[in-house]
């Protein structure tokens, strides 16, 4: 892991594991995440040209206002309905769909920013780092991040070194 370098030129693509995030600040800090907050600190003063979020409906009361505030953020909303199996376990997963955006934008980026702390993407860093050239940064809450994921990015960003930054305040 190395120090940040930004440059303007830099084309940013930012993909974010919307569940992964959520829970983990719900369940850490009994807040809400800033994905407002996170984009830009993702961009710097780089140029955006995609940021996607990964979210599942699951039909939840309020839903649909906060897909809408991602839209607002400037983030393009990737949704997946919640499988519910035999018995009532319920899964939601966009690794595999991140990861194949991920990869399929990767040609017209310098720098993929993953805002995960899900080790699961070790394999996409290394691919992204050997085989398509792309600087590739981490942003998660380091508490609950892989530590693995963390070595393999070339930076690694912790939202939890500034939470007043990166979680809603409660009202």
């Amino acid at each position: 892991m190395s120090i940040i370098i930004q440059h303007e030129h830099q084309r940013v693509g930012v993909f974010v594991d919307v569940q992964n995030m959520y829970h983990t600040a719900k369940h850490l800090y009994n807040s809400n995440v800033n994905f407002s907050k996170i984009l830009e600190t993702a961009v710097g003063k780089r140029q955006l040209i995609r940021a996607f979020t990964y979210v599942i409906k699951a039909d939840a009361p309020k839903e649909q206002t906060f897909f809408d505030a991602l839209e607002k953020a400037g983030y393009e909303i990737c949704v997946k309905d919640i499988q519910i199996f035999a018995g009532g376990m319920k899964k939601g997963d966009w690794d595999v769909g991140m990861a194949i955006d991920a990869i399929k934008t990767a040609d017209k980026l310098d720098v993929v920013v993953l805002v995960t702390g899900d080790g699961d993407f070790i394999p996409l860093v290394t691919y992204l780092k050997e085989n398509k050239g792309c600087r590739v940064e981490a942003m998660a809450f380091q508490r609950s991040a892989s530590a693995k994921l963390i070595e393999s990015v070339d930076h690694f960003i912790d939202l939890g070194e500034k939470l007043d930054l990166y979680l809603m305040k409660n009202k």
